[in-house]
């Protein structure tokens, strides 16, 4: 009965060690997707004149998911009337955080940017993707660093933390 709760405590901790190991590779991947669909939406915006709501619904057939699920569902928002954009971007944003492995780096740089975003002319319009563009590469090499420095360590201490634990208990 003991190897059971011991292989139970081990394959617990193996498992969240595991997990946080996969928080650190995905976010990478949701970083690249987030920076393609700012390019995305600037090219559509600046070449293809759309909408937001159109230009959020393109984004969201070319996107894979979590990203796109964030901006169908602000697309649909914005066809229900007396709507604020601001409001239904932080919205749907702070679901995206909660949803994907982004961090509050990432959720403050596009909060920033939902707050400009329908406010200004096609030029300004474009710089202030660019700059968040700028600011998510700042965060996408952090993220690689954090994957590559803390990733296999995560699982390693999981495992190990388990096996000290039944040491401790045994």
């Amino acid at each position: 009965m003991k190897w059971m709760g011991a292989l139970l405590l081990i394959g617990a901790t193996t498992w969240a060690g595991f997990q946080i190991s996969k928080g650190l590779n995905e976010r990478p991947k949701h970083i690249r997707q987030i920076k393609s669909a700012l390019q995305i939406l600037e090219a559509e915006i600046l070449y293809s004149q759309l909408s937001l709501k159109d230009a959020f619904m393109t984004i969201a057939r070319q996107i894979p998911d979590p990203v796109s699920s964030f901006f169908e569902q602000v697309g649909e928002s914005l066809e229900e009337k007396n709507t604020d954009l601001f409001q239904i971007w932080n919205y749907r944003l702070t679901e995206l955080i909660s949803s994907s492995a982004l961090s509050g780096n990432e959720d403050e740089i596009l909060k920033q940017f939902g707050r400009t975003l329908g406010q200004h002319d096609f030029d300004q319009q474009q710089k202030h993707i660019q700059l968040t563009i700028k600011h998510l590469d700042r965060e996408l090499e952090d993220a690689r660093d954090n994957q590559y420095k803390y990733g296999k360590m995560a699982k390693s201490l999981g495992l190990l933390c388990g096996l000290f634990i039944v040491l401790l208990l045994i």
